[in-house]
């Protein structure tokens, strides 16, 4: 003898329906991590290349390291602005610079809504920027 709350095929369509829901807000969050992504890394190589040039266009003696860095540490305090939030957790990296180019590369983790392991796996979350400017000379 069958109950009759086992009878019927009614509710079933609930739990796929569920499911279904689950499987659409994955994908959702996805793409917004992956615009979100993109917005960083965009964003990312403007404020480096615009640091960059800043540095290369300063009238400060590109032979004369104290002067570079002086330069550096203000053009670093521009792109912090320009980034906003992001710009506290990035890390600048000036090493490439000599007497001719100026070389800027900027490191941050971007901002989240996956999990770590799942986003890093997907290979989003870090933004790694390498912006390279010839040193203007004044005539």
């Amino acid at each position: 003898m069958t109950s009759r709350r086992c009878a019927g095929d009614g509710g079933t369509g609930l739990i796929g329906t569920f499911a279904a829901l689950v499987v659409f807000l994955a994908f959702l969050l996805f793409a917004v991590q992956l615009l979100v992504d993109l917005y960083a890394s965009s964003v990312t190589t403007s404020a480096a290349f615009d640091g960059a040039r800043v540095v290369a266009g300063s009238r400060a003696d590109h032979a004369d390291a104290v002067a570079v860095v002086a330069a550096e540490r203000t053009a670093e305090a521009r792109v912090r602005a320009e980034l906003g939030t992001f710009g506290r957790s990035v890390t600048f990296d000036w090493t490439g610079t000599d007497d001719d180019s100026v070389q800027l590369r900027i490191q941050g983790e971007a901002p989240r809504f996956l999990w770590p392991g799942l986003q890093h796996a997907l290979g989003v979350g870090h933004v790694d920027r390498t912006v390279r400017v010839r040193v203007e000379r004044w005539r």
